[in-house]
């Protein structure tokens, strides 16, 4: 099994190679062109044809490993947490002569960690990407951070939680980064009793919640529920409460969230 030490370690050794490698090749063949002409002019163009080749080759073996990485994200969606676990492995063994590869697949051994309940590594994952320059995967920064608030709220860290989503509120988020950012926000303000906050705008978040899978959109219907009976709001409470046991059974969701056990 791949150590999140020896993942980190190989991503960014393998970051630094790709990056020298990258600056050598361009270098030579701006070499070639702008130099070699008054030189060799035979000389220079072999080397050119020969710098061609090996990016070529290069980039048909990054393709591959982009692949192996892509592919990793529909099985730990499926369950297969084994053979995702050996796509990754695979993918961040392999030479890449672009970062992307490497960040990606580092932030899907992150997504692997958190569906096993691996918290703390889960957390030193995203904390490695986020630290990276991420470039054109930027948006890489915004799932990240989801999954470590959500990762960190396991882990007891509420200070850290709010400190990874509270920026997310400043960022253009899609519809599922969204509903997401609305289950973390949900859970947090659950823990801190912050009832009230919880409750605005609270139809709207009912309507996301018919956006999610089942057993989320029943968890947060049960905690808009709770914080509606917290702030004095029966009605409400058991209108939330009743859609909630429809979608899922009430043992099953306090044992997802203790704090729903008050229900």
């Amino acid at each position: 099994m791949l150590t999140v030490d020896t993942a980190i370690s190989r991503c960014r050794r393998d970051l630094t190679l790709s990056a020298l490698l990258r600056f050598v090749l361009t270098a030579a063949a701006l070499a070639c062109l702008f130099v070699g002409p008054f030189f060799t002019g035979a000389i220079s163009g072999f080397v050119l044809t020969a710098i061609g080749v090996i990016w070529v080759t290069l980039s048909y073996r990054s393709a591959r490993s982009s692949q192996m990485a892509q592919a990793s994200s529909s099985l730990i969606a499926a369950g297969q947490w084994d053979r995702a676990e050996q796509q990754i492995e695979q993918a961040l063994r392999a030479f890449s002569l672009f970062r992307t590869n490497k960040l990606l697949s580092l932030h899907h051994l992150a997504l692997l960690r958190h569906a096993q309940s691996r918290y703390p590594e889960t957390a030193t994952l995203c904390r490695a990407v986020l630290g990276q320059r991420l470039g054109s995967l930027k948006g890489l920064s915004k799932s990240s951070r989801l999954i470590l608030a959500d990762a960190l709220l396991e882990m007891g860290d509420l200070r850290g939680a709010y400190e990874a989503f509270f920026p997310l509120h400043n960022e253009r988020l899609s519809l599922g980064e969204a509903v997401q950012l609305l289950v973390t926000e949900l859970d947090y303000s659950s823990r801190v009793g912050a009832w009230d906050h919880m409750l605005q705008n609270v139809m709207t978040k009912v309507q996301l919640a018919e956006l999610m899978p089942t057993q989320t959109a029943a968890i947060v219907q049960a905690l808009l529920s709770l914080a509606a009976r917290k702030a004095g709001r029966m009605d409400l409470s058991e209108w939330l409460k009743r859609r909630a046991e429809l979608l899922v059974d009430r043992q099953e969701l306090v044992r997802q969230k203790a704090v729903l056990g008050e229900l």
